[in-house]
């Protein structure tokens, strides 16, 4: 059987706000959090990349630029 990696969000900007996703929602999910503030930014397709890439340098660089941090948690 194949587990799916799940990833933790967390929205720095927001209180409580978090979210367990699939790599291949990770965009879509930073991307709305984005809209609800007026931005787009490829910075969320980049960040997506990096995190279901392995690329942790990458990821917490960009996360930081778009005030979210992820971390790799157990599926639900």
């Amino acid at each position: 059987m194949q587990t799916m990696t799940v990833y933790q969000l967390t929205d720095c900007l927001h209180e409580n706000r978090t979210a367990r996703v699939p790599g291949e929602q990770i965009a879509a999910t930073v991307s709305a959090w984005l809209a609800e503030l007026g931005v787009h930014s490829p910075l969320a397709d980049d960040f997506s990349y990096a995190v279901r890439t392995g690329d942790w340098a990458a990821a917490h660089t960009i996360g930081t630029h778009l005030s979210i941090d992820v971390s790799v948690t157990t599926p639900v």
